[in-house]
């Protein structure tokens, strides 16, 4: 008598525990790192919407002579985002001019961000 042996391929069940397993890991893993991205990616478009902000800021108070004041502030909407700006004036030391500073800050993903830009500006003449 031949006895037919019989061989179907497929995966023991401590393969499939194993895969599982696997994926039990990658996949928390993997959903945390896109968050990481998409945060890093949110907050890097705001930053480059408030250094356009805080350049305008900085134009406007050169080109109206407004550095005159210790402090300034105020709020811009650009593309749906609100925007604080803050504009600080100090003469600086060493010449007759003064320093401008613009810190603007801005809410992304529960948290505060700012970005700061300065320009020396002789605005005696």
């Amino acid at each position: 008598m031949v006895s037919k042996r019989h061989f179907e391929a497929g995966f023991t069940l401590a393969e499939t525990l194993a895969a599982l397993m696997f994926m039990a890991i990658v996949i928390p893993v993997t959903i945390d790192a896109l968050r990481v991205a998409s945060t890093a990616g949110e907050v890097s478009q705001r930053k480059a919407e408030a250094a356009r902000v805080a350049e305008r800021v900085l134009n406007e108070s050169v080109v109206t002579a407004n550095g005159d004041l210790p402090t300034q502030n105020g709020t811009i909407q650009e593309r749906g985002h609100e925007f604080q700006w803050t504009l600080h004036s100090a003469l600086w030391p060493s010449d007759s001019m003064q320093l401008l500073t613009v810190e603007v800050t801005f809410p992304a993903r529960d948290r505060n961000y700012s970005v700061r830009l300065s320009t020396l500006v002789n605005l005696q003449q």
